[in-house]
């Protein structure tokens, strides 16, 4: 039975509660899910967003890590159960008293009450791990950059904020491997969005070229139509294209270049966001920020998520 029919169902009474949107962003460590997610939030809003990151579900911290023959990828060194036990329960609109890993020291802290609002946004390593847990969601995404390009993401990030030496990151790197490909990068074919932020193949782009964007547009979900703001006559730095993916299924591709102009990009922001039925308000300037600098293909991406948690929401 396909998840999607799994999905949870309002529990009690019509009037008692409103059943929140779930949105689940997977990937493995420093693949942007946070990044991702701040943009979202800010766009959203505080009163009607709430976002958790399932890594709080680490069964040890990183001392007793350790000493254990697997790393924090694994699904035995994670309460998979309980995640999916709060799942479950902010899904139908109840608050869970969801436990706290602190990712500076590699502590786990004290838990924090988390209360559902109208959209609750769950990143990490692994909320699309079981079927149980996928039931639960509305939309779902999975970032997959290249793998040279996350290595470096997570080494800058380890070093400046966690502590680590580069030689310490790059050997857990190697450590985790077989775990991310058993565990963390089959969850890509279930997600209704694949984004993947890179360079664009077969181009000798200076250093420091803004990185493209490729959005996967699985049809598990329906997507706005862009074939009218993406004609080739229209635009040369955006493109739509019917590919098959990894796992053999036809699927629709938006390719945005790092260089597109922001006259381009801003064509295709107007005409997903007037399929939302107000075009007048104009698309949250929070998107795609980076930083001091702003991204046009992070914040394309970031829109057409967005589309569909706000599409849900009429």
């Amino acid at each position: 039975m396909p998840d999607k029919s799994l999905r949870i169902r309002r529990a009690g009474p019509e009037q008692a509660r409103r059943r929140p949107i779930m949105l689940a962003i997977a990937g493995d460590s420093a693949a942007g899910k946070t990044t991702l997610t701040r943009g979202l939030v800010e766009a959203l809003g505080p009163g009607r967003c709430v976002s958790l990151c399932t890594d709080d579900y680490h069964r040890y911290d990183r001392a007793e890590r350790r000493e254990l023959p697997f790393t924090a990828l694994h699904p035995d060194c994670n309460h998979i159960g309980i995640m999916e036990q709060h799942l479950q329960l902010l899904a139908t609109g109840e608050p869970v008293l969801k436990p706290v890993y602190d990712h500076a020291t590699g502590e786990l802290v004290r838990p924090e009450l988390v209360e559902p609002a109208d959209v609750v946004i769950v990143e990490g390593l692994l909320p699309l791990h079981s079927k149980l847990a996928r039931a639960c969601f509305d939309v779902t995404v999975f970032l997959d950059p290249p793998e040279e390009i996350r290595r470096d993401w997570k080494v800058q990030r380890d070093c400046a904020k966690r502590g680590y030496t580069p030689d310490q990151v790059r050997a857990e790197l190697d450590r985790r491997e077989p775990e991310s490909a058993e565990h963390i990068r089959p969850q890509r074919r279930h997600a209704d969005l694949v984004v993947r932020f890179a360079p664009i193949e077969s181009r000798n782009d200076p250093e420091g070229t803004p990185l493209s964007a490729t959005v996967m547009l699985r049809p598990t979900i329906g997507h706005p139509d862009l074939t009218g703001v993406l004609a080739p006559e229209l635009t040369r730095a955006m493109h739509l294209k019917l590919e098959r993916d990894p796992d053999g299924r036809p699927v629709e591709s938006l390719h945005v270049h790092g260089y597109v102009p922001r006259e381009e990009s801003l064509a295709v922001v107007k005409a997903i966001w007037a399929e939302l039925g107000d075009p007048g308000r104009g698309a949250p300037e929070s998107l795609g920020r980076i930083g001091g600098a702003r991204s046009e293909p992070l914040a394309i991406a970031q829109l057409l998520i967005l589309f569909h948690l706000m599409e849900l929401d009429r």
